[in-house]
């Protein structure tokens, strides 16, 4: 229960904050908008990973299973088995890669057989002129064999191979469209893996397996110890271009909105500190009075802080709403999604606001207790 004291002094606080709303309107707006850059800013770090990852996975995957040592190929069955120990929640693609050499009109090429649905995923810079491959004996070409050979959309191409058996194949493929990635594969034919395994009579089998999956540096790491440690066949990879690339630019954008906001807290607790020095200096009679009726220092410095305290709580809650907001619209407009809120930042970001408002009325309150009744009640 709150005793007389105690209700006297919360009314005392309550008045002089009404008393001077003008000057605690400023305060009081100045702590709401340095709630508003914290909550937004540590929410936009908390979940700028998560947006990030996504769209950095449109520059490739950022995995790859490759057959351990002893071996040439892995079968699908020990992908699928190594793809299990990964979240599917964050998983967006997995594209198996089967490469053989072939001939062509006398030329030789190489042949990847892969998966079609998966490798949009895994690889959407692919830029495609026509359609991927739909039905069997369709083919994608790379722009450097269109060019060399003067095949369009729609042309047919007559490849001669060996079977895993040594007998020979000979197919007509029907080109449905041209990619060009600027890469290797503009060099390659591709072809449904369920094809080629029927071409080499040889099934289920990849040399190379492709992974996008939305994770950070050390998660993959951890990914990859899982996999290795329950995998005989399959042997994971980092791919370190793009995943180092990731981490530099997370954690470059990260200490910039970090810096961002440790500046608008800053400049809230000095807009704080002004204004309460401020008004110090219209009370200075009224601490006076106090001081030569018997106020000692301590009720006087916790009169100050409550209004503090008060202050940053209330323009904290503000900020919390606003904050979300600004993440909101932020994550909207740059990322194109809605943001991912962190419930716990919402307290702790009214904490913060709280202790950053109190650390602010520091010094005016010690210029508060130095005021000395006699010279103030003097009129000097």
């Amino acid at each position: 229960m709150i005793n007389k004291n105690q209700r006297f002094i919360i009314k005392t606080v309550f008045s002089s904050l009404i008393r001077r709303r003008s000057r605690i309107l400023i305060a009081l707006l100045g702590v709401a908008i340095g709630a508003t850059v914290l909550l937004g800013m540590i929410t936009l770090c908390y979940d700028i990973p998560r947006q990030m990852g996504k769209e950095f996975r449109s520059y490739g995957a950022n995995m790859l299973f490759l057959p351990t040592d002893n071996q040439s190929m892995m079968t699908m069955a020990d992908v699928s088995q190594a793809v299990s120990l990964l979240p599917k929640e964050k998983l967006l693609g997995v594209t198996p890669f089967r490469y053989e050499s072939i001939r062509s009109n006398q030329q030789p090429y190489i042949m990847v057989g892969t998966d079609f649905e998966q490798v949009i995923k895994t690889s959407p810079y692919w830029k495609i002129e026509g359609e991927l491959p739909k039905h069997s004996h369709e083919v994608l070409i790379g722009t450097d064999i269109a060019n060399f050979t003067k095949l369009t959309i729609g042309s047919t191409m007559p490849v001669l191979g060996k079977t895993k058996q040594d007998s020979r194949y000979n197919e007509e493929l029907t080109i449905t469209g041209i990619v060009k990635t600027g890469r290797t594969e503009d060099g390659y034919i591709f072809i449904s893996l369920h094809d080629l395994d029927e071409f080499l009579k040889d099934s289920d089998k990849a040399e190379v397996v492709e992974v996008s999956i939305t994770a950070t540096q050390d998660e993959l790491k951890h990914y990859i110890d899982k996999i290795k440690a329950n995998s005989l066949t399959v042997d994971p990879h980092l791919i370190k271009w793009v995943t180092q690339s990731e981490s530099s630019v997370l954690g470059k954008l990260s200490s910039l909105l970090y810096l961002v906001t440790l500046v608008v807290l800053i400049l809230t607790m000095i807009c704080v500190a002004t204004t309460m020095m401020t008004v110090v200096m219209e009370r200075r009679k009224e601490i006076g009075l106090k001081k030569a009726i018997g106020a000692n220092n301590k009720s006087i410095a916790k009169e100050f802080l409550a209004e503090g305290l008060i202050l940053g709580i209330i323009g904290g809650m503000i900020g919390v709403v606003c904050g979300l907001i600004f993440a909101q619209v932020i994550s909207t407009n740059v990322f194109g999604r809605s943001i991912v809120i962190e419930f716990y930042l919402i307290p702790t970001t009214i904490v913060i606001s709280a202790m950053v408002t109190v650390i602010a009325c520091l010094i005016p309150v010690k210029r508060a207790l130095e005021v000395e009744p006699a010279l103030v009640l003097r009129g000097e």
